[in-house]
């Protein structure tokens, strides 16, 4: 019993001694900073309005058959009409002044160099001010790939919805293409 009762003892001995350091050990106080968003870097401010334009759902100004077709009869190097159709569609037909830059590979080669570009695709890569006309068969890829052009940063992009289907009906030459 002895025994017992000094066992007791030590052990609330060590648990007094524990409470009493830790009540005489000084606690460290948190500082809690806040930052105010009206106080955000003008730089950072205008980088993130600018990453949230890009990821903004967009649709391109979308260009009639009547808007295209002077467009095709007098080319310029400042506007590419762009097919994003894949070679094999292109081969039947493709609207006059057109250059070929199918869908599939078409983020990729916004990332290359100018010099890279023009030797895999034949054409200059347009620069990021550059009116850019996207066609297809029907319009759907060509609004994909006016999607994929803006968020790469470039900003004068036409949508040619009627695409390739509007195109050969209103040449009257039938759609040859599927």
């Amino acid at each position: 019993m002895l025994r017992l009762t000094f066992a007791r003892s030590v052990a609330i001995a060590r648990t007094a001694s524990h409470a009493r350091v830790s009540v005489i050990t000084p606690r460290l106080a948190l500082q809690h900073v806040r930052y105010e968003s009206s106080k955000i870097p003008e730089e950072r401010k205008k980088m993130l309005e600018a990453r949230d334009e890009l990821q903004r759902d967009w649709n391109a100004k979308v260009i009639t058959y009547e808007e295209l077709k002077p467009k095709t009869l007098q080319p310029s190097p400042d506007a590419y009409l762009i097919d994003v159709r894949e070679p094999d569609e292109v081969v039947q037909g493709s609207i006059p002044s057109a250059v070929n830059l199918p869908l599939s590979v078409l983020p990729n080669a916004l990332h290359l160099s100018p010099e890279e570009f023009k030797e895999k695709f034949g054409f200059e890569k347009p620069h990021k001010d550059q009116e850019l006309t996207f066609y297809c068969r029907s319009g759907k890829r060509s609004t994909s790939a006016s999607d994929v052009a803006k968020r790469n940063g470039y900003t004068n992009i036409l949508n040619y919805t009627g695409s390739w289907l509007d195109w050969t009906e209103r040449e009257g030459k039938g759609s040859k293409s599927t």
